[in-house]
């Protein structure tokens, strides 16, 4: 049987051990680095598969200057729909099901921890 402060000195390991803000912000930028195929974080680097998503954060959808967007993108554009954190974390999950008719391939981030993570990274302001 452990004593108390045995236990204690335990749990507190363990619960330092989650993962925290700047643990998700560096796992955002990890599972970004499979995105840069297709998109930069630079808004001076054109011919990507997609847009660039320097300021993504209050951006209106399908509005990045240079990028050809789906027609499916510009209509939310149009309707003045804009990025942020929790329509993101949507968009990852299924682009599809989000935006019939846009032209991503990518099929989304299966994990809700991911999808926050990638969200995350992207809102920040660079």
């Amino acid at each position: 049987m452990r004593s108390a402060p045995v236990a204690s000195a335990i749990t507190a390991v363990l619960f330092a051990a989650q993962p925290g803000a700047a643990q998700e912000s560096g796992a955002g930028e990890r599972l970004f680095a499979t995105c840069q195929a297709c998109h930069s974080l630079d808004p001076a680097k054109p011919g990507m598969a997609g847009p660039h998503l320097a300021g993504l954060s209050g951006r209106r959808i399908g509005t990045a200057t240079g990028f050809d967007y789906s027609p499916a993108l510009k209509a939310a554009g149009a309707q003045g729909l804009s990025w942020d954190a929790e329509r993101l974390k949507a968009y990852l999950a299924d682009p599809e099901a989000m935006f019939k008719g846009s032209w991503m391939s990518a099929p989304g981030l299966a994990r809700e921890a991911d999808r926050a993570a990638v969200a995350d990274f992207l809102m920040r302001p660079r």
